[in-house]
């Protein structure tokens, strides 16, 4: 019987190993139906989605990490005798349509959702506008009770209502679906996920192919690049942006960043990929489009390994347990990247390289790759040999101080996404000495890697501008700041953290974000976002945030809101140090910067700040940089 939370309706005077009887009129509602394109998180093709909602109107609640006994798997598939009868009678008219109209044979399926009422109804589909209309007259139909058995003897009303919709049916279009099938594509795909970390390794990604001499065309939430050239900028980590890069013949290879949205809304815009990172899964756009729990949206991630042909490669973060489980379903070669501060990560690592895989590491101030695929040692980048018996060949990459982005190992996060950049880069045959050269030449410019953790200095100030946008984004940044402002001779600098995000983040994310600012910051600043608001009042957003804060036991009269990114910047630079400190007390101050990233570049040059070249400037900027000890 469906478990608690999963939005399965009790029976009315049913009994126990009885089907629930039939629900009353208006009882069973429509949300939604959706045409994706490609591979989502139901099948790997395009499927119509069709969401039925059952019995009184109810909203989610839970936990953000449920129990195994509230655990909801989007994409399984629920046995038909668990199914409400509205859901059958649904189903059955979706299979007599289809195979009256061309649209497939049987391949329903039905899924549970974590919206309390709520069933997922989905089926492969040849035409868009014949589909769509199906899945309207199979609602129609149900809704007026009208039997999908052919022998059944109907009312007039109620064939004259077939006849409609039969008519309607017939005369719909059939536009195919717009995914590029792999027989239609001449070059390799990197696909690259997760919640943090996706926008720089898929840059980092496209650096180390470039410099090994390929071509590189990239989608990115900044725009489409070619070799790292804008070409069209907007967010593009959709199927219109692997649409928009597949179709050039300018490039060699694909770097596709692809974002939640995208997976949920639209699928993926291809068939499959050669290699895929998922570089974690933490709280960032939960309630949104029915996904409430971190394994929820973990399995929409894991479309994008999933999607990974036979004989690629699929990287997954062993550190993050929701990451490291997609291997279980992924039909491609595993390799998992580890900083190896967590025994777990550790043992996933040395399972994956047993089975055949490969592993990339952190250990004594070098990266590091396991392979286990291959007994040759693997290092011009070859095939995947999984299966062959061998010990397996450990290969020093590049020290990790030689990685700018690293910031000298103190920027953890930027260690991780160099491990899976390093994998995928791998993956697609890239040489250990390409790699080495490609790891060492990026930097965390706004040039090269807007936005992400980009540094100046103002005098004896440092700025930090970053996308950072969720708890682990704040978190990871924080780790930075407090590094920096260790400084010389044992005397620490204080830590300004200028916070805020968009509005379609839940309660508690904008809570967790007030309250990680307020426990490791020495004065926090609320910033608005203003074009993101996304249905919230500009006073919730800052009174959730406000909370968080409060919550560290801290006063928030003294925390300012400014309107925008760069007033925000302006005024805590203008403002005197702590106490009685000089206007250019040495201070860190961190910006999370979302909706004005070229103005705050363009005030911070006005200002007189500089970029800092970590290539150079490292010993300066962390003086103690190597007997500080590391955060896990």
């Amino acid at each position: 019987m469906p478990g608690p939370g999963t939005g399965a309706p009790a029976a009315r005077n049913a009994t126990i190993g009885t089907r629930p009887e039939r629900y009353p009129p208006r009882t069973v509602r429509l949300i939604e139906i959706r045409l994706l394109e490609g591979p989502n998180v139901y099948r790997l093709e395009p499927a119509v989605k069709v969401e039925l909602a059952i019995g009184r109107r109810r909203t989610w609640y839970g936990q953000r990490s449920p129990g195994r006994h509230a655990l909801v798997q989007l994409g399984a598939h629920v046995p038909a005798r668990e199914w409400p009868l509205p859901i059958e009678e649904f189903v059955n008219w979706i299979r007599r349509l289809r195979v009256d109209h061309g649209e497939g044979r049987g391949g329903v399926g039905v899924h549970r959702s974590s919206d309390p009422g709520h069933w997922i109804v989905t089926f492969g589909w040849s035409g868009a506008e014949r589909a769509r209309t199906i899945a309207e007259a199979a609602f129609a139909l149900t809704d007026r009770d009208v039997s999908s058995v052919r022998r059944t003897r109907l009312t007039g009303a109620q064939e004259r209502l077939v006849a409609r919709w039969t008519a309607r049916i017939a005369e719909s279009r059939a536009t195919p679906p717009a995914w590029i099938r792999d027989a239609d594509r001449s070059i390799p795909i990197v696909s690259i996920t997760g919640t943090n970390g996706k926008s720089t390794v898929t840059r980092l990604v496209t650096h180390i192919l470039k410099v090994a001499g390929r071509r590189v065309g990239t989608t990115t939430s900044d725009g489409v690049l070619v070799d790292e050239r804008l070409v069209e900028p907007g967010d593009w980590t959709g199927p219109g942006g692997a649409w928009q890069i597949l179709a050039r013949s300018d490039i060699d290879v694909a770097v596709l960043e692809t974002a939640r949205g995208g997976l949920v809304l639209r699928g993926m815009g291809y068939e499959s990929n050669d290699a895929s990172v998922v570089t974690n899964v933490t709280s960032d756009h939960l309630d949104l489009q029915g996904i409430h729990t971190l394994p929820e949206l973990a399995e929409v991630k894991a479309t994008v390994a999933r999607a990974t042909r036979e004989g690629g490669w699929a990287v997954l973060n062993a550190d993050d347990p929701l990451s490291a489980a997609i291997a279980r379903r992924v039909r491609a070669n595993v390799a998992m990247f580890s900083l190896g501060a967590r025994a777990r990560g550790a043992a996933a690592v040395r399972r994956t390289v047993a089975s055949g895989g490969r592993g990339y590491v952190l250990r004594d101030g070098w990266l590091i790759e396991i392979d286990g695929s291959r007994g040759d040692g693997g290092a011009d980048g070859g095939g995947s040999h999984a299966g062959v018996k061998a010990e397996p060949i450990e290969h020093k990459i590049i020290e990790v101080d030689r990685v700018p982005i690293t910031l000298g190992g103190l920027a953890r996060h930027n260690v991780a996404n160099a491990l899976a950049a390093a994998g995928a880069a791998r993956g697609l045959g890239i040489t250990l000495a390409q790699l080495r050269d490609g790891l060492g030449d990026f930097l965390p410019s706004s040039e090269r890697s807007p936005g992400r953790l980009n540094l100046f200095r103002l005098g004896s100030r440092i700025v930090i501008v970053d996308f950072a946008h969720n708890e682990a984004g704040v978190s990871a940044v924080l780790d930075v700041a407090e590094g920096i402002a260790g400084g010389a001779a044992g005397r620490a600098a204080p830590v300004t953290a200028i916070v805020g995000t968009a509005g379609d983040r839940p309660d508690d994310t904008l809570r967790g974000i007030g309250r990680i600012a307020g426990k490791r910051a020495q004065r926090v600043a609320i910033k608005e976002t203003l074009k993101y608001l996304r249905g919230r009042s500009r006073e919730s957003i800052v009174g959730e945030i406000m909370a968080g804060i409060a919550a560290t036991r801290r006063t928030t009269s003294d925390v300012p809101v400014y309107e925008s990114e760069t007033e925000a910047l302006r005024s805590e630079l203008s403002r005197n140090g702590e106490g009685a400190a000089r206007p250019d007390a040495p201070r860190v101050i961190v910006l999370m910067c979302h909706e004005e990233r070229e103005e705050v570049f363009a005030l911070l040059n006005e200002l007189g700040a500089k970029p800092i070249d970590v290539a150079s400037e490292l010993t300066t900027l962390i003086p103690r940089l190597q007997a500080r000890p590391r955060r896990a």
